[in-house]
């Protein structure tokens, strides 16, 4: 039982703890979140980094009066257990549960959804403005990693920030550094002056007092050089101040009392601030502070011994694809791989440690990693950007702009295509077979199984003749990989099973489930043809020609969302061809954001399993309301 924490439902109780026992509902709060994640999985180390700095901001501002926004959002789990959902945070994650990120669907202190990175601060931005046209009277905060500031886009909030002069504070949660002689008597003390009341008293009255001289502009400059001199001389945020903000630290993010003393007095400041809190990620978790990249996000795992203990499965497709790309560099110089700060989540760590000089980390930069490909690209090199294909999303007018138009080969790994699980809407990987078909010049290629996955990265890298795109889901392979290769000819599909009355047109993770579901049709007498559409663009046309002239009744089955996606495309097809005989059915994902769930979850529910696409055969096969099967029929009618 936890004495401290079990007294809070909402931000108002925590008021009301001693400020001498904050550290001991620290502890309590670590000791929840490490419970909880040890068994539904999630982002351990950022949120056991970010407790006492939560504290002190609920402790100091009043949620959800003041709106805090916190980029990406993975840092939330401290202000989840503080604003009421405490008692269910046990479904941390878990389908119809708490989801591992903010969404205001979800409470009203969550004042923005969000799982991307870089966005708080024009979001915070935008809030105030919005308060400010509105003539209303509260604080915006935006809590932004350090990682977050090697976007492009935090950037842009910051130099518009800035220049507005709007009141807003922005936490910069500094989590790279470790808390050493930056946070020292000396930093303490400059930080305890400027953000004092009567320092900024006294300094707003020398201000009004120099504006009456003559030379009020001339006094008041060298009156904000001596600050900025000072202040550059001795903490390391002059940049912050040339883009418009005051900036405040580096100030120790796991002292809760000193971070709410200086809160409470950035709190009455106005104009941009910027406050700058050096923390540790994984704090008072031995083996989160050790490894902090693996419990950056990770699955269920033992508390005490730090281990995964979740149900040992095969390889992943991320796994063979950097296996598989770390074999080619080793026979082609010219191959060089670039990531968004994602070099694990990827499966890029062994070619890093290979071919540190072929390896390039962007940071958080989905937009810069394209375009710096298609640089690479243009000289001759055989870029491969692996991306999330949530965050390629960032980089869509690259893939156009810079790699297309110019029909540069660059080759796109789209990990976690699809549905991803717990980490939900902001995640799931599931419009990038729509917005990359309709454009020019790119190839799009999505493998039924990892020898598949292996032999499609060696066919991009020796075609060199445009951009590639291969996607993959987040999941283990179905199959065993061999040392083989085997040559995939461009454009063409796979027949892997005859049929009769049924042809479905499955693309990549689909395959497996459609040829199961044929399976299972075998045993009502119900014949169906399962073909990998291997090539979502380019189709293929003969064999979709023949399909579409052989059969009555055609099911096309996609992780994507229908609306532009694979089944879109075969649709477009018998258009253009004047071929309108075919029932044509589309298996995907719905015009709607999918929550959170397992994976497998949320393919059932959607119908994108192997009794979801039986179902749909069925449906067809045998309409409601039909008597008898026609092949029962016809064998009465000989008798």
């Amino acid at each position: 039982m936890s004495r401290w924490l079990d007294r809070i439902s909402s931000p108002n109780d925590l008021k009301e703890i001693p400020m001498d026992s904050l550290g001991e509902l620290a502890g309590e709060i670590r000791e929840k979140i490490i419970t909880v994640v040890s068994k539904n999985g999630g982002h351990l180390a950022s949120n056991l980094g970010a407790v006492e700095l939560t504290l002190a901001l609920h402790r100091v501002f009043d949620s959800p009066r003041d709106k805090m926004v916190w980029d990406v959002g993975h840092q939330c789990y401290t202000h989840k257990l503080l604003t009421g959902r405490k008692d269910r945070f046990d479904t941390l994650r878990k389908h119809k549960g708490l989801s591992g990120f903010p969404t205001w669907r979800e409470n009203e202190h969550d004042v923005f959804i969000v799982g991307h990175a870089s966005t708080a601060i024009s979001a915070a931005l935008g809030i105030a403005s919005g308060r400010d046209r509105k003539g209303q009277n509260f604080s915006v905060v935006a809590v932004v990693g350090d990682g977050a500031l090697t976007g492009g886009m935090a950037f842009e909030g910051l130099n518009n920030a800035g220049a507005s002069g709007r009141n807003l504070i922005v936490v910069l949660n500094d989590n790279a550094m470790s808390i050493s002689k930056n946070v020292g008597a000396l930093s303490r003390y400059l930080t305890d002056l400027l953000t004092d009341e009567k320092y900024n008293k006294l300094k707003a009255e020398v201000w009004d007092l120099v504006g009456k001289f003559k030379r009020r502009d001339k006094i008041r400059s060298m009156v904000a050089k001596v600050e900025e001199s000072v202040k550059g001389f001795l903490v390391p945020g002059i940049i912050f101040e040339k883009l418009g903000f005051r900036y405040f630290g580096p100030v120790d993010g796991h002292d809760v009392g000193g971070l709410i003393k200086t809160l409470e007095h950035l709190k009455g400041l106005n104009g941009p601030i910027m406050l700058h809190v050096l923390t540790r990620k994984g704090r008072g978790y031995k083996h989160a502070e050790e490894d902090a990249p693996r419990f950056h996000g990770i699955g269920a795992f033992d508390k005490v011994t730090g281990n995964s203990n979740g149900k040992v499965g095969g390889p992943t497709y991320t796994d063979v694809f950097g296996e598989t790309l770390t074999k080619l560099a080793g026979q082609d110089d010219n191959v060089v791989a670039i990531t968004a700060a994602m070099t694990l989540g990827t499966g890029l760590v062994k070619f890093a440690e290979r071919f540190p000089e072929r390896f390039y980390d962007v940071g958080i930069a989905e937009q810069h990693a394209a375009a710096f490909a298609a640089g690479l690209a243009s000289q001759g090199l055989k870029p491969v950007f692996a991306v999330y294909s949530t965050f390629l999303q960032r980089a869509f007018d690259q893939t156009i702009h810079d790699i297309a138009l110019q029909n540069l080969p660059v080759i796109l790994a789209v990990d976690r295509a699809g549905l991803v699980g717990a980490d939900g809407p902001t995640h799931h990987g599931t419009f990038d077979l729509s917005y990359l078909r309709e454009i020019p010049n790119w190839m799009i290629m999505a493998p039924k199984d990892g020898n598949e996955l292996k032999d499609m990265l060696y066919a991009a890298v020796a075609w060199g003749k445009g951009p590639v795109v291969i996607r993959y889901p987040r999941a283990a392979i179905p199959d065993e990989v061999t040392d083989e290769i085997a040559p995939i000819e461009i454009g063409t599909w796979e027949k892997l099973r005859e049929g009769k009355e049924l042809a479905i047109l499955a693309v990549g993770s689909m395959v497996h489930p459609a040829l199961e579901a044929a399976r299972k049709l075998d045993k009502d007498e119900m014949s169906a043809e399962v073909i990998s559409a291997r090539f979502v663009k380019p189709l293929d046309e003969k064999m979709l020609l023949s399909v579409l002239k052989r059969f009555d009744k055609i099911i096309s089955v996609e992780e994507n969302a229908l609306s532009g996606g694979f089944g879109s495309a075969v649709l477009e097809f018998a258009e253009a061809h004047d071929i309108t005989k075919p029932v044509i059915k589309r298996l995907g994902i719905p015009d709607e954001f999918i929550e959170h769930g397992s994976r497998g979850q949320l393919l059932s529910h959607l119908g994108l399993d192997e009794n979801g696409i039986t179902r749909m055969a069925k449906k067809i096969l045998k309409p409601t309301g039909a008597a008898e099967r026609p092949k029962v029929r016809r064998a009465r009618s000989r008798v």
